[in-house]
């Protein structure tokens, strides 16, 4: 018969037996098993060190059941840090410490974390408790980490500095010393401390970098930030570092050495969709369009790629980097657009640099994204899409570039269908209150949707008039164009304490409001009217339409040019000269990349040659002069 185990060999051993469990069942190994039974034993195992501990609690605190109490403490803890539970595993470590202050005869009544935990430090000294009393305060750093207690680490910082240092220098030999007795002697970690020491220093220069960089203080921040690059941690990790570097160089104004860091993030750690995201950022604002373009196309690709798990950490993935970096200014940081957002951004980039083919197939690969049921990253953090009929004009307007006629009508048609029906017969856009106007840069309207659907219904009409102009079917586009002004007259402007009146140039507020549109919108109708009279020798209606273009959208050249072209064909001559000089030297107000595409003037149809015209009022000017 062999004897009874003692009771502190007998905890040891189910200690070391639920560790074990958890290692040999695949929990070392996070990506090669499904998560949901990955959760299912840990709350199994986290349950099971819970009942141990409740046992050895049982009774006071004893020198000898000290070492391994402290080692089932961390293992529960780590197992309810792993799952959130925070105030669970802090509540644990409280608990326990507490025990220690008692056993050693320290007051432990201090309520201050900080002074808690120093008092503690001192309580044991350079006893042998020291290592497991350190690592159950590198759990507290966890839970201050996970739980954005930034201040309370800064507050902390020299000690916790010296964890790192004093965990490095011997105790690691003792733990090997230790790993060469019998194993079922020597209570077990379930997460190596040595791992978790390295994953919280460099989460910890990370977490603060971001909440540095988020309050303008970006020379502070990569001081940290370079710093942390140099340390052993993971590759997502140190590239985590680089991109922070970057976004502070960035902030600091100095774009080429951001993508420098930014280059380096994506070599340690490849696909890197952030820092993808942050090049094209600076490529925009450097103006260099074609990297900006294959930025945004890489950036598409890398997102439509099936998302990776984040990669296992060797020991310590019980508690990931995600569960520790959680603070808003970093989730901000790390952001990245949906890839229908990037996708989106693509299309219009290469449609206004005179990729009109790639921008065409950027926009129908969209719509067809977003009629399927693989809607890939749609809910994604970062600016919401336009919505669906905007999207519609938007590819009609680049397959009229492109030269596709037949099918921007089709998409014209799907808008008009889908919203004729509900467009009211009258709207009244209101002059916002000042301070409205001043936060926001919009106007307030009556029936907000109303005003939206009905501009959509009249930008079709315009883009179909154009088509007809492509075509030359003069007789369609005018039917087209005075469809889209009849639909646009519908909306009247009501200043504060004055009636409602139809809106005109004067009363046009900043770009992008309801009312810029609208007047956009009646000024181009207007033209591509005027201009198909004047192809079927209409010209007096043709300079009627082309005079109340000007009114109404002061910026039309087309409208200037061809204006000027009938007064020539009428015999007013002076007045065509003056007509095209104040057309040549009009400053636009509104800039043409920051304008949806289909409101700006078409570049197909009837054009006139300035050179041309230039040579007219050359061979004039003997006659004018006298």
């Amino acid at each position: 018969m062999h004897q009874p185990l003692c009771l502190l060999d007998s905890w040891s051993q189910e200690n070391n037996e639920v560790v074990n469990k958890w290692k040999l069942g695949g929990g070392g190994d996070a990506l090669t098993r499904d998560q949901s039974q990955n959760h299912s034993r840990l709350i199994l195992c986290s349950s099971e060190f819970h009942k141990l501990l409740r046992k050895i609690q049982g009774i006071p605190p004893i020198a000898d059941h000290t070492q391994l109490e402290l080692t089932v403490v961390y293992n529960a803890c780590v197992c309810s840090i792993a799952q959130s539970q925070f105030s669970e595993a802090e509540l644990l470590l409280t608990r326990a410490t507490e025990r220690v202050l008692q056993m050693t005869e320290d007051d432990p009544a201090a309520s201050d974390p900080p002074v808690f935990w120093r008092t503690a430090l001192k309580s044991v000294g350079n006893t042998a408790l020291k290592p497991r009393v350190l690592y159950l305060l590198c759990l507290q750093w966890a839970i201050w980490l996970a739980t954005c207690q930034l201040k309370t680490i800064q507050g902390f910082q020299d000690e916790l500095l010296s964890v790192f240092e004093t965990l490095s220098t011997g105790v690691w030999e003792e733990e090997r010393s230790a790993s060469r007795r019998k194993s079922s002697d020597i209570p077990l970690l379930v997460m190596d401390q040595r791992r978790l020491i390295e994953l919280l220093q460099i989460c910890t220069f990370i977490a603060q970098g971001a909440e540095r960089l988020s309050e303008g203080q970006s020379s502070e921040a990569l001081s940290g930030l370079q710093t942390a690059s140099s340390l052993p941690a993971p590759r997502t990790l140190i590239a985590y570092t680089h991109l922070l570097s970057g976004s502070c160089l960035a902030h600091m104004s100095r774009p080429q050495m951001a993508l420098q860091c930014y280059r380096m993030a994506l070599e340690t750690d490849s696909p890197c969709v952030c820092a993808l995201y942050q090049s094209m950022l600076i490529y925009r604002q450097l103006g260099n369009t074609q990297a900006e373009i294959q930025a945004l196309r890489l950036l598409h690709s890398t997102l439509m790629l099936p998302s990776a798990t984040e990669p296992a950490l060797a020991g310590a993935h019980l508690l990931p980097p995600s569960l520790l970096l959680r603070s808003q200014s970093l989730s901000s940081l790390l952001s990245v657009p949906s890839a229908l957002s990037v996708l989106h951004s693509l299309a219009l980039k290469c449609v206004l640099h005179e990729r009109v083919s790639e921008g065409v197939e950027c926009y129908l690969d969209l719509l067809a994204a977003l009629h399927s049921e693989d809607q890939h990253g749609v809910h994604a953090e970062g600016p919401p899409l336009p919505k669906l009929p905007e999207l519609y004009l938007q590819a009609g307007a680049a397959l009229l570039m492109a030269r596709r006629p037949a099918d921007c009508m089709a998409l014209c048609d799907e808008v008009i269908t889908t919203s004729l029906e509900l467009l009211p017969g009258k709207v009244v856009l209101e002059e916002p209150e000042e301070k409205c106007e001043a936060e926001t840069g919009t106007l307030c309207a009556e029936g907000e949707d109303r005003v939206g659907m009905l501009l959509w219904v009249g930008a079709a009409y315009l883009l179909q008039g154009h088509c007809h102009t492509h075509l030359r079917d003069w007789k369609q586009a005018v039917t087209h164009y005075t469809r889209c002004f009849n639909l646009l007259v519908k909306v009247h402007f009501k200043k504060r304490g004055c009636q409602p009146q139809i809106p005109s140039a004067d009363m046009v507020g900043m770009q992008g409001t309801d009312l810029f549109i609208l007047q956009r919108l009646k000024g181009l109708s207007l033209a591509g009217r005027g201009i198909s009279f004047t192809q079927t020798d209409q010209n007096r209606e043709a300079l009627r339409d082309l005079q109340l273009s000007m009114q109404a959208f002061p910026e039309c050249t087309g409208a200037g040019l061809w204006c000027g072209e009938v007064l020539w064909r009428l015999g007013r001559r002076r007045e065509a000269v003056a007509c095209w000089e104040k057309t040549w030297s009009f400053t636009p107000q509104s800039s043409v990349q920051s304008l949806s595409v289909y409101l700006q003037e078409p570049q197909s149809g009837p054009l006139l040659d300035s050179t041309e015209l230039r040579r007219r009022i050359q061979e004039l000017r003997p006659t004018l002069s006298a």
